[in-house]
């Protein structure tokens, strides 16, 4: 009997094999690198049809891949030959707005969750791009332009509902399972399916005062600098980023600086208008900006200003670390280094921590914050294949040079299958790791959800 033949019975959402229409279009993924061939794609309509595609896959010995939003960015939402369960029909959305809480289905992205939210000018950390999906942020990283105010994603994280390995679905929370409250909130997809996250929501906009400025390259250095002097005392309330990047051939840019090297800067203040323009004024006066569309906008308008450049398909690969400063001997190494791109993709952030980063329980969560003041994120890009290597070996030479001012440790969802062994262990503290493993053995003893940032069980060599 065929795979569709055995789950159609019990499967209410769509299955998706290699000779059915619409097959190339389900297994893409962000990463255009990345070109993997699921024997099945099982788009789950619900738990119920999670747990029949668990159950399946280990009925038949079926690696398993759980795919969100697809932009895990060394493909582990997809594999080769065997079962992908992909939650993105998931989309269900319930705000208690009284409350300030809310349940969303695994499947949405970060665009459909910030236009729910929204609606009621409410808001949690969420990605950076909008088609990032919720479910692969949340459990892995959590950082996004206003984490200064609101801290990481996961910290807003207060329960889940979860199809773990052996088929049951438990929710985790503060009362039932909180050892798998815990472990979501950075531990990655080690330890089940997450199907709905219920978060803490938050007062934002939907007005914020926000933007971008774009300078020459030239301006680059003594640009973060003022930057980084400038979030040394900025308030909370202050978010963004400073980026190396390529001025975009858009109408906004002037003729003369579209494809040329550019810095710049994303400013949103979360807050009353008024006060968010007093507290960016500094660097809306700084020097001579090749560009400065700083105003009063949508909070939605602030989550889409980097997805141009950020199309789906794209190569992407990574770099990350923390800097526990920001010395101007690091900026101007950085600086110098990232002139050696050729993608008008690629970009360079560095992310300001601090605020309520600088607050948070760490020990409320698995994922791991270092006390450190910046975050560099170096994202080579390209939609020429050609230069794919070209980039990747400049992010690697980046990541060098930047060596001496790092730390050498990285959210989950950014450590790299080329990153030196045991980066991940060391990423999360040996406390953190060995509690991790013992929920592994606890909630995945078989490895079952492997294809991640795998947290091995003791029973498994790592």
């Amino acid at each position: 009997m065929s795979i569709q033949a055995t789950l159609d019975s019990q499967f209410a959402g769509e299955l998706i094999r290699p000779d059915d229409p619409g097959y190339d279009e389900a297994r893409s993924l962000f990463n255009g690198s990345i070109d993997r061939r699921p024997a099945l794609i099982a788009r789950c309509a619900g738990p119920a049809d999670v747990r029949a595609a668990l159950a399946f896959a280990r009925e038949h010995d079926l690696v398993v891949a759980v795919r969100g939003g697809g932009h895990s960015a060394i493909g582990h939402s997809s594999c080769d030959d065997g079962i992908v369960i992909d939650t993105g029909p998931m989309k269900g959305v319930d705000i208690d707005v009284e409350a300030r809480t809310g349940r969303f289905g695994a499947g949405l992205t970060w665009g459909e969750l910030d236009a729910a939210t929204q609606e009621h000018g409410l808001a949690v950390t969420g990605g950076r791009v909008t088609h990032t999906g919720v479910a692969g942020l949340t459990l892995g990283s959590g950082s996004g332009w206003i984490d200064r105010k609101l801290g990481s994603t996961c910290e807003s994280l207060i329960a889940a509902e979860v199809v773990i390995a052996d088929g049951r679905v438990v929710r985790a929370s503060a009362d039932e399972n909180p050892d798998l409250l815990w472990g979501l909130k950075g531990g990655g997809g080690n330890f089940g399916v997450v199907t709905e996250f219920e978060f803490r929501l938050h007062p934002v906009g939907p007005i914020v005062f926000a933007g971008m400025i774009l300078h020459p390259r030239a301006a680059a250095k003594e640009l973060l600098r003022f930057y980084r002097d400038f979030m040394e005392q900025a308030p909370d309330e202050v978010g963004g980023g400073f980026a190396l990047l390529t001025a975009p051939p858009e109408d906004f840019v002037p003729e003369e600086a579209r494809g040329k090297l550019a810095a710049g800067l994303i400013v949103v203040y979360v807050g009353d208008l008024d006060q968010g323009e007093q507290a960016l004024r500094p660097l809306l006066e700084w020097g001579d900006p090749l560009v400065s569309l700083v105003q009063p906008m949508p909070y939605v308008a602030v989550q889409q200003l980097i997805d141009a450049a950020n199309p789906w398909g794209i190569t992407d690969y990574y770099k990350i670390d923390y800097l526990p400063e920001l010395p101007d001997e690091a900026i101007d190494a950085a600086v110098a280094a990232a002139a050696e791109v050729k993608s008008p993709f690629t970009q360079i952030i560095f992310g300001p921590l601090g605020g309520a980063l600088a607050r948070t329980d760490r020990n409320s969560m698995a994922l791991a914050l270092p006390d450190t003041k910046w975050l560099y994120f170096y994202l080579a890009m390209s939609l020429d294949p050609g230069l794919h290597d070209h980039e990747k070996g400049v992010a690697r030479a980046f990541a060098e040079t930047m060596r001496p001012w790092g730390i050498d440790k990285a959210p989950a969802n950014f450590i790299n299958s080329d990153d030196r062994e045991g980066r991940l262990r060391a990423s999360y503290g040996e406390e953190k790791f060995e509690r991790l493993v013992a929920l592994k053995n606890k909630y995945d003893p078989d490895n079952v959800f492997a294809l991640n940032q795998n947290i091995p069980p003791s029973l498994i060599p790592a």
